[in-house]
């Protein structure tokens, strides 16, 4: 029985120490990824920022409060790529304009490394693109290297440039600067007196975006917890003068939107570090166990000594 007990904690043993390395290397990096069933709210605010107002046909100052809501398409999300669909609301606080512009924007990434993938219909506001790059996340383990990183407003993707290490709310993040060039991202017909141009009918005009986004990442988990985007769009005729803003300004994630990315972010890097550190050790403790208690009961038992002979003394009697 001893014996018997001794053989099934080896086995135990061995098993738990074959695990640990197991659980470590490959089991977490299959279990850590981007989540099917995103859903999450993004609150950004842009002051001072001007922008050419449709409805006034004039170009306003104002307060930009910024929604960005994204949600998880869990039917299309499948094998190593999630599916997210992300929708942009403008608001000018100050001059009370609700709505004045809406984006939609349908991607598909690698959900352990975040890079597009370009399939389930992706598009920016209903026009189909390619995917490169960085989407949402930033890969598990950031490095300090540059990282090309995909910018729905210009449709491609441009070079982030590692810039150093800060602290934000206590969270160790790294800063990333992105650098867009100047970019046409759409053609239309404006009226010329809106464009400041004599004469009368439409004219031809350009919308070129160029800016610079920084975002602060946290480097385990990948998750931006806060971003900064410098938006200087403008609309330019053929002559390649800048006529009027279309929306200049700088949009920065809120307070309130930070602070709920850090404890994302925490929560995140504990699950990491329970997956890739606890679990592991766990196991390979457990099995040491075993394996000392196992040998401890396999050990070959004494052999008993045999009992000596009780001695009887003789003694004659006297006849």
């Amino acid at each position: 029985m001893r014996r018997t007990g001794g053989l099934v904690l080896l086995a135990l043993g061995v098993f738990f120490v074959v695990l640990a390395p197991l659980l470590r290397f490959w089991a977490a990096d299959r279990l850590v990824h981007a989540p099917a069933d995103q859903d999450s709210t993004t609150e950004l605010s842009a002051p001072n920022a001007r922008y050419f107002s449709v409805a006034d046909m004039k170009v306003l100052t104002g307060n930009l409060a910024i929604t960005v809501t994204t949600r998880g398409d869990t039917a299309e999300s499948a094998g190593d790529h999630v599916v997210w669909d992300q929708f942009t609301n403008v608001n000018d606080v100050t001059n009370e304009r609700r709505g004045i512009s809406f984006s939609l924007f349908r991607s598909a990434f690698n959900k352990y490394d975040g890079t597009g993938v370009n399939c389930c219909q992706v598009n920016v506001d209903k026009t189909p693109v390619r995917l490169q790059g960085q989407i949402f996340l930033f890969p598990f383990g950031v490095e300090k290297k540059t990282y090309p990183v995909y910018n729905p407003a210009a449709k491609q993707a441009f070079p982030a440039e590692f810039a150093g290490e800060e602290v934000l709310d206590g969270l160790r993040v790294y800063r990333f600067v992105q650098k867009i060039p100047p970019t046409v991202t759409d053609t239309l017909k404006v009226p010329a007196t809106v464009l400041g141009m004599k004469g009368k009918g439409d004219k031809q005009a350009e919308r070129v975006y160029d800016g610079t986004t920084t975002f602060w990442v946290e480097p385990e988990t990948g998750l931006p917890v806060k971003q900064e985007q410098r938006r200087h769009e403008v609309l330019k005729t053929g002559d390649g003068v800048e006529r009027t803003p279309a929306l200049v300004g700088t949009a920065t994630y809120t307070p309130e939107t930070v602070g709920s990315l850090v404890r994302t972010a925490r929560d995140n890097m504990n699950q990491i570090a329970l997956l890739k550190t606890t679990i592991p050790l766990v196991s390979l403790i457990v099995g040491l166990a075993f394996l000392l208690v196992g040998g401890w009961l396999m050990r070959p038992e004494r052999p008993e000594r045999p009992e000596r002979p009780e001695r009887f003394e003789y003694s004659e009697q006297p006849s």
